[in-house]
């Protein structure tokens, strides 16, 4: 038996770079059609992120956010890549993951959202990029008149589509196993408004630029039922769109760590 149900583990790529971060950023908007991109000057580099996830958004005081959980590869066959899609809808593997993290959030909502106000109108719902196709879920909530944002934020941050569930536990398992800090990594970015609003994404899709390097990372959620080689393979699929966009402006190493 087991503490833990769910476990993002994450890779991480780098390679040496020369050149324009801005311009990179820009080559990779141009190729992701990622909702909550962003690109911030640093002292020592950038960080270039494109984003397909919401992580918390709060406007009229109505609260939402949108769990990513399940992840299937973009085929240039149209054939191919519907039934792609459809594999991803009806894996129950993945619908379980998916539901974990649901349920996780909808807890770390009703802490901050008047009671019975927490509710999930979509479920399992496609979202597709040009590399992946993704399972997407939706959890909305009415604020608590009392309720400040950054409580809300910091309740549930980090989120927990990419830790995992119990999310004490998976961060705990996280630092175990993982040689490496996530940095901006399964971070967040975004605004807090002067009219009580905010929306924030989680830096997945994002590279951190410093001192002459790049690191660009890659996870998944791992599972009992979990197959290494797919899980592997998923998290090549979600830089696939990445790495090769960049590959005239770095040269990129053959290895990770």
């Amino acid at each position: 038996a087991g503490d833990c149900y769910q476990a993002n583990i994450a890779q991480r790529f780098h390679a040496p770079y020369t050149g324009c971060e801005y311009h990179g950023y820009l080559r990779l908007r141009e190729h992701n059609n990622a909702p909550f991109s962003a690109f911030i000057k640093t002292e020592h580099g950038a960080i270039l992120c494109i984003s397909p996830e919401r992580f918390l958004a709060v406007h009229k005081g109505k609260v939402e956010t949108k769990p990513i959980k399940g992840t299937m590869p973009r085929y240039a066959d149209p054939l191919l890549d519907q039934q792609s899609a459809e594999t991803l809808l009806s894996s129950e593997k993945d619908q379980a993951e998916n539901l974990m993290i649901v349920d996780l959030l909808r807890n770390d909502l009703s802490k901050h959202c008047t009671p019975h106000s927490v509710k999930v109108p979509k479920l399992f719902a496609l979202e597709s990029y040009p590399a992946v196709h993704h399972m997407v879920s939706t959890v909305t909530g009415t604020l608590n008149d009392d309720s400040e944002l950054f409580a809300l934020l910091s309740g549930a941050f980090p989120g927990g589509s990419i830790t995992g569930a119990p999310k004490v536990r998976a961060m705990q398992i996280i630092e175990e196993l993982e040689p490496n800090r996530r940095n901006i990594y399964c971070g967040a970015i975004g605004y807090i408004g002067v009219k009580h609003d905010m929306d924030t994404n989680i830096c997945i899709r994002t590279l951190l630029c410093e001192n002459g390097q790049i690191f660009c990372w890659a996870g998944g959620g791992i599972v009992l039922d979990s197959v290494a080689q797919d899980e592997y393979a998923e998290t090549l699929a979600k830089v696939s769109k990445i790495l090769p966009i960049l590959q005239q402006d770095v040269t990129w190493t053959d290895t990770h760590s």
